[in-house]
């Protein structure tokens, strides 16, 4: 998987179905700054995880839409909206079930 820098944060980007599908299950789980941004997604769950993470939507254009903090494992769905393109998947920084407005333009 390709690494890149979005927002602050080293990421793998998880393009072909099967990354897309596997995320970060079966991950122990991530270091400060590191993430997955998933492409071509726009809801999330966290069944077979075994960590929180946090959620930042993202736009095409790289724009923040939607964050959820403290996602914790077994959770069914998370929908970032339908404006959501991409969603990148962090370490928890722990403020459960918080969810924030869209960020700067």
């Amino acid at each position: 998987m390709e690494t890149v820098e979005i927002l602050g944060v080293r990421a793998k980007v998880a393009r072909t179905f099967a990354e897309r599908a596997r995320g970060l299950i079966g991950t122990r789980g991530l270091a400060p700054g590191e993430g997955l941004l998933i492409e071509r997604c726009n809801a999330i769950h966290t069944f077979f995880m075994s960590f929180p993470i946090d959620a930042t939507f993202l736009d095409g254009e790289n724009r923040v839409v939607k964050t959820v903090r403290g996602i914790r494992p077994w959770r069914l769905l998370v929908w970032g909206g339908w404006r959501a393109r991409k969603v990148l998947e962090t370490r928890s920084a722990g403020r459960a079930g918080r969810r924030g407005a869209a960020g700067p333009r």
